[in-house]
């Protein structure tokens, strides 16, 4: 284990990190609020602390190694998480210490779930630095320090591997992992923008343009109104907000194909696309006609509450347009059982991802034939091409993992006093960074326990994580020489 270039990259990542600060600093400054001494004071703190821990390893070279990118992944995201929380923890009135790091690494990790309430009277600049939070987070920011940092070189793969979400992490979409990690981000900044002038365009004041595209694009969730995308009571916004969530979840290399072929023609041969875009047709169907006949709303509210709660759940953004949880059972339980399928691969949102979910059913298919033809050698196909047995192993391995710590989580929420329906709900919203649960955490997580908000803190980075790069920590494998 390299600790010394490990050393050396966490600080230079923490001192990136604390200038991004600098920006709702000047937001405070702009509308003159009090804030604006508490962030320029963490910006010092984390920029300080990251120089210390730079400057005795600032002379370290080497290459980094497999075992180097997971732990500086989980360090960094850990360390983020904290630092992230300094802030909230300054600002008066201040978060205590377990709601700060709960709210910033629900931010970074694009879940949405908040402590926080009353946001309509919170200081623009809180409201800006939550969604910058989930921006961040959304695309990586290992992904974002390796683009404008080449000091990396080829070691940079290593995090790119670790960071990027989906069943299949082993293909540069450009030769050199600089230049991928450069491609994915512009994607991301024009996403953005055009998120965000779309929603202007559709009525939308420029500051909450602004941080709604930062979230939307992230697959967030966070708003700057207690009753989220409800505030605006827009059907043109609602459907700006559904074509762009629908967009961030699609794999950001269908995104790069697209945009280098100049062509609409991979987003439609991608089997992954076509079963995630069939997954949200279905729901639609299913969620607009039940709220119809079960006489929640009349035909233009079921269409506009349905379709705009199916496509924000189900891609793990965490938008709402209305308290689902008060629906017929039927459809808050059938929308967060969809947010376990989550987005594509590859991309900002959470979930199994609908990539392991579709390999996973053929080859539950292709079993069920061989017992009628056991001799049959029927390979498993994505796109045209074979699967190879490790992968569909791994993906496998991923879901039974995944499964025990699910219900690990539930047991511990519910030791700590939580109801059977808010512990599995809550436990659904951070393990697949959807934000929005049931029983007491549909409107926000301020009133659980405190170990209860410590545990769901892990599973969120479990979830960002994908549960294997942190729990390979925990391996006496890992650190033996």
């Amino acid at each position: 284990m390299h600790y010394s270039i490990i050393a050396r990259i966490l600080g230079l990542l923490l001192m990136i990190f604390s200038l991004t600060l600098l920006v709702p600093t000047i937001v405070a400054a702009m509308y003159q609020e009090h804030t604006i001494e508490a962030f320029f004071l963490a910006f010092a703190i984390i920029f300080s602390i990251g120089m210390l821990v730079w400057l005795p390893n600032s002379r370290s070279s080497g290459e980094l190694r497999i075992r180097d990118g997971f732990l500086v992944t989980v360090l960094f995201w850990s360390m983020l998480g904290l630092g992230g929380a300094l802030p909230l923890a300054l600002i008066e009135p201040a978060l205590s210490p377990i709601d700060a790091v709960f709210e910033s690494i629900s931010g970074l990790t694009t879940t949405g779930a908040t402590v926080i309430s009353g946001l309509d009277e919170l200081p623009r600049s809180v409201l800006y630095y939550r969604q910058q939070l989930q921006w961040l987070g959304g695309i990586g920011i290992v992904v974002i320090a390796v683009a404008i940092m080449p000091m990396l070189g080829i070691g940079g793969m290593q995090l790119y591997r670790t960071e990027t979400p989906g069943p299949v992490k082993d293909s540069k979409l450009t030769p050199r992992i600089t230049e991928t990690a450069k491609m994915l981000f512009l994607i991301y900044m024009v996403l953005t923008l055009a998120c965000g002038l779309a929603y202007w365009l559709a009525g939308m004041e420029p500051f909450d343009a602004i941080g709604h595209s930062f979230a939307t694009v992230a697959i967030g969730g966070f708003s700057t109104h207690d009753t989220s995308m409800g505030f605006f009571d827009s059907a043109l916004i609602n459907s700006v907000c559904v074509f762009f969530m629908i967009l961030s979840g699609l794999n950001f290399g269908l995104h790069f194909m697209v945009w280098h072929r100049k062509s609409l023609r991979p987003y439609f041969f991608d089997s992954e696309a076509r079963l995630y875009i069939a997954m949200l047709l279905g729901g639609v169907l299913i969620v607009c006609a039940y709220l119809y006949y079960s006489g929640t709303y009349g035909v233009t509210g079921s269409v506009n509450h349905g379709i705009f709660q199916l496509v924000s759940i189900m891609t793990t953004t965490g938008f709402a347009t209305d308290n689902f949880s008060t629906w017929p059972s039927f459809v808050p339980f059938f929308l967060i059982f969809l947010s376990f399928f989550g987005a594509c691969a590859g991309s900002t949102g959470g979930g199994i991802k609908v990539g392991r979910m579709m390999i996973m059913a053929k080859q539950g298919l292709g079993e069920i034939q061989k017992l009628i033809h056991p001799s049959a050698v029927i390979p498993i196909k994505v796109n045209g091409r074979i699967v190879p047995e490790r992968i569909t192993n791994s993906i496998w391995a991923f879901f039974g993992v995944y499964l025990a710590v699910f219900y690990g989580i539930v047991l511990l929420l519910m030791a700590s006093g939580l109801d059977y329906i808010t512990a599995w709900s809550a436990t659904a919203a951070s393990l697949n960074n959807v934000g929005p649960g049931l029983g007491d955490v549909a409107a926000n997580y301020g009133d659980i326990n405190g170990f209860a908000k410590v545990i769901l803190c892990g599973g969120m980075l479990l979830g960002r994580l994908e549960i294997f790069t942190l729990l390979v920590l925990f391996t006496p494998m890992f650190w033996r020489r």
